[in-house]
């Protein structure tokens, strides 16, 4: 799991700064997203440090409850204002005391009465909404966010219950769109968890949609052998019948998958009951080879076995274990292979490709209207 850092070792730190905050870079990642800066349940007494999309920011939470994402920067002399600390109305710096208030504006500054105009740092619009913190990443530098964050209900939802986490990925945020859009690995990856028969995860029937800048990709699964996660949520027999959905947009996927025992509900009927897992999958760049995976797992109980979210949740996450293993490996042979690290395709990647033609278009668009 990924352990955030506030303050960067000396031996880390460039003589040069960066210019990334002040100008992103069209051409990289896609802007004007809402995209995940982390759960509602990381923000505590303690500012906190990530870099979304090359860009150095500190969240933090203040006396009264508002979440407040600013550039992690003191204005005064340079050090991340996440190496300070958290008050009722904003955030301290841990070398002269100025505090900040969430729209970037220096309120205080110990020993000096006058208030620089120009003692501010760059604000970011976030919003906390379903247990999920969204930080607007503009194209314009101040720019009002164009429409509200998605919606994920499931975490407010009485028949759920979920439990989260996240990681920090050595590898480019689109190899998981990769490996969330194709879950015919998890008959190879996954066989101590949501694995099951390999050939029949290769061979299950799959529909795949575009609208607008999503993707969903439906693969059913009827007459499965339930997989050790399933066995151990619900009272599966010898067999089941399974369904999973995935839905992409640019800053996550939802992924909703369960199973009915057979010859009762129809897997493709939206009001099925059975066992459901609704995955929510938030994946952040960091830099071009690094990004933030947050997840949480959000499932349906059995009156017989009211407790299975903790069976179901601890399985998820070794499951992402596994996962992280596979993709950093990955990319670490791409790069070693380099040019010839060329891919064939094959029938379960025509999700994952559409993601990538949506991520190069809105580039394209911005790279465009950035000429």
């Amino acid at each position: 799991m990924n352990t955030p850092t506030a303050c960067i070792p000396l031996s880390e730190i460039k003589t040069k700064p960066s210019t990334s905050a002040a100008a992103p870079d069209p051409g990289r990642f896609p802007l004007d997203q809402w995209y995940v800066a982390g759960f509602s349940s990381e923000l505590a007494d303690k500012p906190l440090a990530r870099t979304f999309l090359g860009q150095k920011v500190v969240l933090f939470r203040t006396g009264a409850g508002q979440v407040a994402a600013l550039e992690d920067r003191c204005c005064h002399r340079s050090l991340p204002l996440s190496c300070g600390t958290v008050e009722g109305t904003g955030v301290r710096c841990g070398y002269h005391g100025m505090l900040y208030a969430p729209s970037g504006q220096c309120i205080e500054i110990p020993g000096q009465e006058r208030i620089p105009s120009k003692a501010r740092v760059r604000a970011y619009h976030v919003v906390e909404k379903n247990q999920i913190v969204w930080i607007w990443m503009p194209k314009a530098e101040g720019a009002e966010p164009t429409r509200t964050p998605p919606d994920y209900p499931y975490h407010d939802d009485p028949r759920y219950k979920f439990g989260s986490g996240n990681y920090h990925y050595q590898a480019p945020w689109q190899l998981i769109h990769d490996n969330l859009l194709d879950l015919s690995h998890l008959g190879y990856v996954h066989l101590k968890t949501i694995g099951g028969n390999a050939r029949l995860h290769m061979n299950a029937e799959m529909k795949v949609t575009s609208e607008g800048d999503g993707v969903k990709v439906v693969r059913l699964m009827p007459g499965s052998t339930p997989p050790p996660t399933y066995k151990a949520a619900w009272p599966f027999g010898e067999q089941c019948d399974r369904w999973q959905e995935i839905e992409f947009d640019v800053s996550h996927l939802r992924i909703w998958t369960g199973a009915v025992e057979p010859g009762t509900d129809a897997i493709d009927d939206p009001g099925r009951g059975g066992f459901h897992m609704r995955g929510f999958h938030g994946i952040t760049p960091e830099t071009d080879d690094t990004c933030h995976y947050f997840w949480s797992m959000s499932s349906t109980k059995h009156p017989d076995m009211p407790d299975n979210i903790e069976a179901v949740i601890e399985q998820t996450a070794f499951t992402f274990d596994e996962d992280r293993a596979i993709i950093e490996a990955q990319y670490r042979n791409m790069l070693q292979f380099g040019e010839r690290a060329t891919w064939t395709d094959i029938h379960v990647d025509v999700g994952g490709n559409r993601a990538r033609r949506i991520v190069a278009k809105l580039l394209e668009q911005q790279r465009g209207g950035a000429a």
